[in-house]
C-alpha cells in the first residue's frame, strides 16, 4: 500500500511544484547561502558561538561509527545521554529536538545518516522562537557526499530474550533528484517484569486502609515498525523541494501485571490482573519548499499532516486470592477506545541576514481533529477539535565581544468539544532574550530567558469517566486553560587543555501548570486535572568532558542538583534531588569500549515524584572495512528501576517497575556506498502535525 501511494504521490508533487518555481530560478544559481559572521571561541573539540556549540567530528570518530547516532555518541557532548542500543537521545532527562540541516527529524532518520556525510553537529541549549518551545536542539549539518548511492543495514538481536532492533536504508540519485527509502523494526515481546506497589488511602473521616501488592510476575510488549520514502529536488544554493511519506505502526504495546493484594483491614487477600496497552498506525505526509533570494533573504514553507487510527485498552480484575479457581470477579473493569484522529500543520518563515545581524519572523497553524469511540460505553462517540496559531519575530545582533537576541512570540490555543459545545481558548505571549559575552578564547558567559505554552492534552480534557480499580476513577476537565512556563538560565562555558564543559544555574516556573488533582466523591477517589498554583524549581548543573589519554581515553558527565516546590489545591510539596550521566570511552586498534551510567531525574509534578529508567550499559565494537561488529550488555550491574511516589494525603503510594533487563546483545552493521550522490535536502523548519490519541485508564 505504501509503495502504491509513493508511486502516485511523487510524480504529482514534482509536476505541481517544479513548474511554479523553475522560471523564476534559472537566473538565481549564483545566490549563495551565507552564515552570519560571529565571534567564536575555538577549541580542539568544540567551537562556541553566541547561540550554539559546534562540534566537528574527527576522522577517528567517523572511522569508528556505523551510523549517525553512533557518531553523536562518539562526540561525547557532555550534556547528552545517547544510547544507540535503546535508540534514545536525551539531555538532563528531557527530550531533544533533532534536526538534519535545520529540518526536524526523528531518531530513525538520524540513525540512517552516513557518518562520512556529517560535517558538524550544532548543540543548541537555548533554542530560539522558531523552534516552538523545544528545551534542547541538535542540528546535524550534512553536506555533499562524493558517492551516488548508499545502503545501510543494521541488526541488533538480544541473546537471551525477544528483544532487538533491525533497520535498512537506501539512497539513490538522478540528476538534481534524490530518492530515499528505508524502514526499521523494534522488537520487545514478553519481557518479564515485576511491580512493587504499596498504597495508603485516607478517607474524609480520617480512617485509612493500606494495600500492599506482592508481585506475581508480568510481561512487557513494545514492538513497532517504521517505513519511509522521500523525494527531494535540489538546485544548489537556490531551491529545495521535498516530499516525504512515512508510516509508523505500533504492533503490540502492552503492560500486564499479576499481583496479590494484602489489606491492613484484615480482609482476605485479593488476586489482581492489571493490563493496559495500545495498537495502531499513523501515516504521515510532509511537503517542503525553501527558496533563497537576493540580498541574503530566505523563505521557507512547510506542510505536514498525519492520521492516527488505533485502539487503546485497559483492564483491571480482582478476585479473592483464596478462590483463584473461581472465575467470578469482585471487580472487573474493561476500557476500550478506538481513535480516528487527524492533524495538519503549515508553517512559513522569513529570514534576512546582515553582516552583524539576523532577523527571523514566522507564522504557523496547527489543527487537531479527534474522533473517539468508546466500545465499553455501547459505542458512544466523542469529538474534540484543537487549534493553535503561533506568530513570532526575533532579531540577533553582534557588537564586539557581545551578542544579543530579543524576540516575541504570540500563541493562540483553542479547543472545543462537539457533544457538549464546551471548550476554552486563550492568547499567550512568548518573550525571549539572550545576551552572551566572550571574555577570551577559553571562557564565555551566557544569560538567557525563554518562555512557552502547553495546551491541555486529549487525555486531560476527556470527560468520559474511566474506572481504574475497585474505587478509583479518572475524569478530565474541559475548563483547563493553556499553561505558561518561564525559564532563566546562566551558563559559563570553559575550554582548557584536555578539558571543556559548562557550568550553569537554571530557574524555572510554571505558575498555572496543568497537574492531576485528587478528591473524594462519596466512596470514590477521583483523579481529575487542574491549573495548579504553580511549580518552581532551581537547578545547578555541571557538564565536563575530559581527554584523559589523547585519542585513546575520553570521559564525559552531566551532574544536576534540583530544588523544587509544587503547589496545588490543598497541598504544597518540596523536593531536593540529584541526577546525572557518566560515560567512559576507550578506543584503540579499531576497537571501542564504552561504559555508561544514567541516574534519571526525579521530577515533581502535581503530588507525584516520578523517575524514568536508571540504567547502565557496556558495549565493545570493532570496525572492519564496510562492517561494524559489536557486543554489549544492558544493565550488567544493579536493578532496572522506573517508578513514582504519590505524596497526596488522600492516597500515598509508591511504585517500582522492574524489568529483567540484564540483556546481552550483538550488533552487525553494514555500510555500502557507490557512484556520485547529491546532497540531502536542507530543510530548515518542520511544521509539527502529530495526531493525538486517547489513553485508556490504568492504575
Amino acid at each position: 500500500m505504501t509503495k502504491t501511494i509513493l508511486h502516485k504521490l511523487m510524480p504529482v508533487t514534482v509536476a505541481i511544484l517544479l513548474p511554479v518555481i523553475a522560471h523564476s530560478q534559472e537566473s538565481a544559481d549564483t545566490i549563495a547561502a551565507q552564515q552570519l559572521q560571529e565571534i567564536v571561541i575555538e577549541a580542539p573539540k568544540v567551537i562556541r558561538k553566541a547561540d550554539m556549540d559546534v562540534y566537528h567530528p574527527s576522522k577517528s570518530a567517523v572511522a569508528i561509527s556505523a551510523n549517525g547516532i553512533q557518531l553523536l555518541s562518539n562526540l561525547m557532548i557532555p550534556s547528552l545521554n545517547i544510547s544507540d542500543a535503546l535508540g534514545t537521545i536525551q539531555a538532563a532527562g528531557q527530550s531533544v529536538q533533532l534536526r538534519i540541516n535545520g529540518r526536524e527529524s526523528s531518531v530513525e532518520q538520524v540513525r540512517a545518516l552516513l557518518p562520512e556525510t556529517i560535517r558538524r553537529v550544532e548543540w543548541i541549549d537555548d533554542p530560539g522562537l522558531q523552534y516552538g518551545g523545544a528545551a534542547y536542539v541538535l542540528n546535524f549539518i550534512v553536506t555533499n557526499p562524493t558517492v551516488g548511492g548508499s545502503l545501510m543495514a543494521q541488526a541488533r538481536p538480544a541473546l537471551n530474550q525477544a528483544w532487538g532492533f533491525y533497520m535498512a536504508d537506501a539512497k539513490f540519485n538522478t540528476g538534481r533528484s534524490q530518492w530515499n527509502i528505508g524502514g526499521d523494526y523494534k522488537l520487545t515481546a514478553k519481557l518479564k517484569s515485576h511491580r512493587d506497589y504499596t498504597e495508603t488511602f485516607t478517607y474524609p473521616d480520617g480512617q485509612s486502609v493500606t494495600r500492599d501488592e506482592t508481585s506475581r510476575g508480568g510481561t512487557v510488549d513494545n514492538s513497532m515498525a517504521n517505513v519511509w520514502a522521500s523525494y527531494n529536488y535540489i538546485k544548489p544554493d537556490t531551491t529545495v523541494v521535498m516530499a516525504q511519506i512515512s508510516y509508523h505502526r505500533t504492533i503490540h504495546d502492552q503492560l500486564m501485571y499479576h499481583g496479590q493484594l494484602s489489606l491492613s483491614s484484615g480482609a482476605d487477600d485479593i488476586s489482581l490482573t492489571d493490563t493496559n496497552g495500545a495498537s495502531g498506525g499513523t501515516p504521515s505526509l510532509s511537503l517542503y519548499w525553501q527558496q533563497n533570494f537576493s540580498h541574503r533573504q530566505m523563505l521557507i514553507v512547510d506542510f505536514n499532516s498525519s492520521f492516527y487510527s488505533g485502539h487503546s485498552f485497559s483492564g483491571y480484575h480482582e478476585r479473592l486470592h483464596a478462590d483463584d479457581s473461581n472465575p467470578d470477579y469482585i471487580t472487573s473493569i474493561n476500557t476500550s477506545i478506538r481513535d480516528r484522529n487527524q492533524a495538519y500543520a503549515i508553517e512559513a518563515d522569513y529570514i534576512k541576514r546582515w553582516r552583524n545581524g539576523r532577523f527571523t519572523a514566522g507564522a504557523s497553524y496547527t489543527a487537531h481533529r479527534n474522533h473517539s469511540r468508546y466500545d465499553n460505553l455501547d459505542g458512544e462517540i466523542f469529538h474534540q477539535r484543537q487549534d493553535k496559531v503561533y506568530l513570532f519575530a526575533e532579531y540577533f545582533h553582534r557588537i564586539g565581544k557581545w551578542t544579543a537576541t530579543a524576540g516575541m512570540g504570540v500563541q493562540y490555543t483553542g479547543f472545543l468539544f462537539k457533544e457538549t459545545n464546551r471548550g476554552n481558548h486563550s492568547w499567550s505571549p512568548r518573550p525571549r532574550a539572550t545576551i552572551t559575552y566572550a571574555l577570551n578564547q577559553n571562557h564565555n558567559f551566557r544569560l538567557y530567558f525563554t518562555s512557552w505554552q502547553s495546551a491541555p492534552s486529549l487525555a486531560e480534557t476527556n470527560i468520559v469517566p474511566q474506572q481504574l480499580d475497585g474505587f478509583q476513577w479518572r475524569v478530565g476537565n474541559q475548563n483547563l486553560k493553556t499553561a505558561n512556563s518561564y525559564m532563566l538560565t546562566f551558563r559559563y562555558a570553559f575550554d582548557l587543555p584536555r578539558a571543556n564543559g559548562t557550568f550553569g544555574i537554571r530557574a524555572y516556573t510554571s505558575p498555572n501548570a496543568i497537574t492531576p488533582l485528587l478528591y473524594w466523591d462519596h466512596d470514590r477517589l477521583i483523579t481529575t486535572y487542574e491549573n495548579s498554583r504553580g511549580l518552581q524549581n532551581l537547578s545547578f548543573f555541571l557538564a565536563p568532558q575530559i581527554e584523559i589519554i589523547p585519542d585513546w581515553l575520553m570521559a564525559s558527565a552531566y551532574l544536576q542538583f534540583r530544588m523544587e516546590r509544587m503547589r496545588g489545591t490543598d497541598y504544597q510539596l518540596h523536593s531536593n534531588t540529584w541526577s546525572g550521566t557518566a560515560e567512559l570511552s576507550l578506543t584503540h586498534w579499531g576497537f571501542t569500549l564504552t561504559g555508561q551510567y544514567v541516574r534519571a531525574p526525579r521530577n515533581l509534578w502535581g503530588e507525584k515524584l516520578s523517575w524514568a529508567e536508571d540504567l547502565n550499559l557496556i558495549d565493545l565494537s570493532y570496525n572492519w572495512k564496510d562492517w561494524q561488529f559489536s557486543a554489549g550488555i544492558i544493565m550488567p550491574f544493579g536493578k532496572y528501576d522506573q517508578g513514582h511516589r504519590l505524596l497526596s494525603k488522600r492516597n500515598r503510594n509508591e511504585q517500582h517497575i522492574r524489568l529483567d533487563m540484564r540483556t546481552p546483545y550483538i550488533s552487525i552493521s553494514y555500510n555500502l556506498q557507490w557512484g556520485r550522490q547529491k546532497r540531502s535536502a536542507q530543510k530548515l523548519i518542520e511544521a509539527e502535525a502529530k495526531a493525538d490519541h486517547s489513553t485508556a485508564g490504568g492504575r
